[in-house]
């Protein structure tokens, strides 16, 4: 029989699989982010997406900013710096969100 894994271990899985589904997932995380303002889901959100997407190892060589580094932004209670959030959001191929006053966060699509 199998065993169950948890729900978070379940997404990797399902995301790593399919692109536009990681895609959709992390716009809604953001979306869900500007409406509650709730930082450590969103942060976990993130986690989760970049995990499906070969991790923080991976991300660190992309991006040029160490493990350790990107595991504190993704872990801390404050809000990540934007640069490093951008830096990151590109290194995964991702259009990095806008910020609007009027329209809140743009679309992220897979390039």
């Amino acid at each position: 029989m199998r065993e169950m894994g948890n729900w978070r271990e379940y997404q990797i899985e399902r995301l790593a699989k399919d692109r536009e589904a990681a895609i959709d997932y992390l716009q809604l995380t953001l979306e869900e982010y500007q409406v509650d303002g709730d930082l450590p889901f969103f942060l976990k959100g993130l986690r989760t997406f970049i995990e499906s997407q070969d991790g923080i190892t991976e991300l660190s060589k992309r991006t040029g900013i160490d493990a350790e580094t990107l595991l504190d932004v993704l872990s801390d209670e404050d809000a990540p710096r934007l640069d490093i959030l951008r830096t990151m959001l590109n290194a995964l191929e991702c259009q990095e969100p806008i910020l609007d006053a009027n329209a809140g966060l743009e679309p992220i699509t897979a390039d």
